[in-house]
């Protein structure tokens, strides 16, 4: 009996607090966008922003009823420019790491896609410090691939190379002046090896998913102090999960679950 009344109670300071949370409904909403990440966050070649995270942005303000405006920046800048109020979401694939929690907050797990070393084809490099001692490994700037890899591989030998966006590391990679680049998996296999210009390339070695540098997958960054804010994402997240809108988003860009992806 005492477990029925602790459940109940449970239960209605849930509905309560539900009732009393804020309403975004009309309300403008900032999400800042890097769109060199395809199939995540790319344009048309009309110029029109799309992607699995962009629609599941989107989707989200529609279950809030709020209006949301998207701002294009380069990855790098975007926490600092999140902590200056130049917008209010980063809503481009940001992976939930110790490191970034200490800065901002964030919203339950969007996605989730390990790390990966891209490689030309055939090449006996793999993604382990004393295989890239003396080579030239690409990242993006600000990245936690760039992280990941300045703190396992740089000591050794290895000299990591950042770029401000990711199209920037994949045409260095293509013209021989990086020996590998290192990236998000899905990014690599959708961005650049399913495309022409990826042909000659493939992956080398297992994924990577080190917690530390890593994280549990990628969520949208908020200030700290914006909990109505996170609370109402996570709200319409966990709506969009149940009602089949997230799934429908999924198959649109890939064969397999996105969310649990490991």
């Amino acid at each position: 009996m005492k477990n029925w009344t602790i459940t109940l109670a449970l239960a209605c300071a849930a509905i309560s607090g539900a009732a009393h949370a804020a309403d975004w409904t009309g309300r403008e909403i900032r999400l800042a966008v890097d769109p060199t990440y395809p199939p995540l966050e790319y344009k048309t070649p009309d110029g029109k922003l799309t992607g699995f995270g962009v629609d599941i942005a989107n989707a989200l303000c529609a279950q809030m009823h709020a209006k949301c405006v998207w701002v294009e920046m380069s990855f790098d800048g975007m926490i600092p420019g999140l902590i200056a109020r130049k917008f209010d979401v980063i809503s481009s694939s940001m992976t939930i790491t110790p490191k970034r929690m200490e800065q901002i907050a964030f919203s339950n797990k969007i996605s989730n896609a390990p790390a990966r070393l891209v490689v030309r084809r055939g090449s006996p490099l793999l993604p382990v410090a004393s295989s890239l001692k003396g080579k030239r490994v690409g990242v993006e700037q600000g990245s936690s691939q760039e992280d990941y890899a300045r703190a396992m591989w740089q000591p050794a030998g290895v000299e990591v190379v950042a770029y401000q966006n990711q199209d920037q590391v994949f045409a260095d990679l293509m013209s021989g002046r990086l020996d590998a680049a290192f990236q998000a998996s899905i990014e690599a296999s959708d961005g650049f090896l399913k495309k022409p210009e990826g042909k000659d390339f493939e992956f080398a070695g297992s994924s990577i998913d080190d917690p530390k540098y890593f994280g549990q997958g990628d969520g949208l960054g908020l200030r700290k102090q914006d909990v109505e804010l996170r609370d109402a994402f996570n709200q319409a997240l966990a709506t969009i999960l149940a009602n089949g809108t997230y799934a429908r988003i999924n198959k649109k860009y890939f064969d397999f679950d996105i969310y649990g992806a490991k």
